[in-house]
């Protein structure tokens, strides 16, 4: 049996706790940065580990989709509507209609918002990239300054950065 273990990154939107085991990830979700966060332990599985390095990478983007087993509990619809969020290309973005369209329940949207919001792991299951029918930001677990970063920082990446020099 597995054994669940947790460590933090403190990456640029914020302290992330991360969890899972040596064969999956289960959790990447915002700490709150007005607590102190725990320090790693001193070993940690290779699959957080790994899953430090490639938020690390995305972050540089160096990295536009996690290749981590993932692995969290939801109802069968929850499963369906995460797995509709991992085909969300990076740098794109889709509303919550296209998503229940996606599910083949135009009248879903609320269904759909609501597993959206269940989903626990943050960026690697790109729910930032839901975004309401009238391009508004709506709804976001880590706050909309977060998916607002998230959204930019994917735009950048790729559709490039002009500069002057």
């Amino acid at each position: 049996m597995s054994i669940t273990e947790t460590t933090y990154y403190h990456s640029p939107v914020g302290i992330l706790k991360i969890s899972g085991t040596e064969l999956f990830i289960s959790e990447v979700s915002f700490h709150d940065t007005s607590q102190k966060a725990e320090g790693n332990k001193k070993h940690i599985s290779q699959m957080l580990i790994n899953c430090i390095e490639q938020l690390i990478q995305y972050f540089n983007g160096e990295l536009r989709q996690f290749d981590l087993p993932l692995n969290q509990p939801g109802t069968p619809y929850q499963q369906d509507v995460w797995n509709l969020l991992l085909t969300i290309p990076f740098g794109k973005q889709i509303s919550y209609l296209d998503l229940a369209k996606k599910t083949g329940d135009a009248k879903a949207t609320r269904a759909v918002a609501n597993a959206n919001g269940k989903n626990n792991i943050a960026i690697i299951v790109p729910c930032h990239r839901v975004i309401g029918s009238n391009k508004e930001l709506t709804g976001y677990a880590g706050g909309l300054w977060r998916k607002k970063w998230l959204l930019e920082h994917e735009a950048k990446i790729a559709h490039g950065v002009q500069t002057l020099f």
